[in-house]
């Protein structure tokens, strides 16, 4: 087990990904699809649980057709990058809904954040009243995405 990682068998390989495809999937079919009887099966289904290897289950949203069609990747330099003011931020950063991603980088700037709102004036307000007010944002650059040519949620990668 390399630090912290479960070792995962092609039975969990197996578990991990019809769940990807299908989080839905009754333990009876997922029991079938993987190969082995039910009780085994969520056996190995609670464990990965347990280990947090699966994190939870949800609905994946469409945001286009919720009206969140603008996307927007912001650089952010922050005027203090001492582990209070990091902290700081990215507590704050946690509580934005429009803020779907957020990444501390290596770089010029100090964090990269993916915003979604309903468009350039949705975003514009966020931009003035949300983000330049957020702790320790020294400025900010940003880029407009035209097209998500590849976006995905962690699946079948086992």
């Amino acid at each position: 087990m390399k630090s912290g990682q479960p070792d995962l068998d092609r039975f969990d390989a197996s578990i991990l990904s019809v769940l990807a495809e299908d989080g839905r999937i009754s333990i009876t079919d997922l029991a079938k699809r993987i190969g082995l009887s039910k009780s085994p099966t969520q056996a190995r289904l609670r464990r990965l649980e347990e280990q947090g290897v699966i994190l939870g289950y949800r609905a994946l949203l469409d945001p286009i057709r919720l009206g969140l069609d603008h996307v927007a990747f912001v650089e952010v330099r922050l005027n203090d990058t001492r582990e209070k003011a990091l902290r700081a931020f990215n507590t704050a950063v946690a509580k934005v809904p429009e803020i779907e991603q957020a990444h501390m980088i290596a770089s010029h700037f100090d964090y990269l954040l993916k915003i979604r709102t309903r468009d350039m004036t949705a975003y514009r307000r966020f931009l003035g009243e949300t983000i330049s007010s957020l702790p320790h944002v020294a400025n900010t650059s940003t880029y407009v995405a035209m097209e998500a040519v590849k976006e995905m949620v962690l699946a079948d990668q086992t």
